[in-house]
């Protein structure tokens, strides 16, 4: 077993997910595991990183899937003892041209974007060592005022919500959406925009719980946006380039001193509860 510190990134074959992994390939001072669902490709992206004279480690992942979850744990627990530092990556969203119901679209948004996510936290938190980092990829997508209703806002922005009181949430918003009612109950048209505001959401939950749990460790959750980034997940639309989209999630994984905030593309800190949300940048 090492005792060097460990940095996981998820959804790391391609896109913001790879150049984190590279940015930390040459910033961190430790082990970086890219992970990806598919081990082809993500094989095929660290033999890339490796020929840039880079040595990332690879390991399966699929945040959907808990024994994949799990695979991953106990190599991080048997190798290394702990892990330092997690960027959650790992997302999916349909475009304008996808043909499934907008019910199915928001049980499989959710399941990835928000479940996924949640799942191998609760995986790898016990981990985590003291002064650990972590990172939980959102968008601007995920600032609370892309919810279009008060009563829907003030329910997901509780400061008070626990996890079980937003998964509740987010079965909630499947079910309306599943029976076309999303939008009459407040929620809006995107699941995209729920599942980003419930993970910026899940957040500010994960780090009021390690503030309460465990003060003196130093444990730091922040959600990032990384900017409108030219990647798969929408289209290739964005103006900025995978490398630029890295640029704030190695700022909060490797810099930022502070904890359980939002985090635009420019690196400032944005208030998550003001009733306007900024432009996509």
């Amino acid at each position: 077993m090492t005792t060097e510190k460990v940095a996981v990134v998820t959804g790391a074959n391609k896109g913001i997910g790879y150049e984190v992994v590279k940015g930390l390939c040459t910033k961190f001072k430790g082990v970086v595991y890219l992970t990806a669902r598919n081990t082809t490709k993500g094989l095929e992206a660290v033999k890339k990183l490796k020929a840039e004279g880079l040595d990332p480690k690879f390991h399966q992942l699929d945040i959907t899937d808990q024994s994949s979850i799990d695979a991953l744990k106990e190599h991080i627990k048997s190798a290394h003892g702990g892990l330092d530092l997690l960027v959650n990556n790992a997302a999916i969203c349909y475009l304008k041209t996808a043909t499934e119901s907008f019910g199915e679209q928001a049980e499989n948004t959710l399941k990835v974007n928000y479940f996924g996510t949640l799942k191998l936290c609760e995986a790898l938190f016990p981990l985590l060592r003291d002064n650990s980092r972590v990172v939980n990829i959102s968008s601007s997508a995920g600032h609370l005022a892309r919810i279009p209703t008060e009563r829907r806002r003030k329910e997901i922005g509780d400061a008070t919500l626990t996890i079980e009181g937003l998964n509740n949430i987010a079965n909630k918003f499947i079910q309306y959406a599943q029976e076309n009612k999303n939008v009459e109950e407040g929620w809006g048209s995107s699941s995209y925009v729920f599942s980003k505001v419930a993970v910026t959401a899940l957040t500010f939950i994960q780090q009021r719980i390690f503030d309460g749990e465990s003060p003196n460790r130093n444990i730091a959750v922040n959600a990032v946006h990384p900017g409108y980034v030219d990647t798969d997940i929408n289209g290739h639309h964005g103006p900025l380039t995978t490398a630029e989209g890295a640029r704030a999630p190695l700022f909060a994984a490797l810099e930022a001193d502070f904890k359980g905030k939002y985090v635009w593309s420019d690196l400032t800190v944005l208030d998550w509860y003001s009733t306007t949300a900024p432009k996509n940048i």
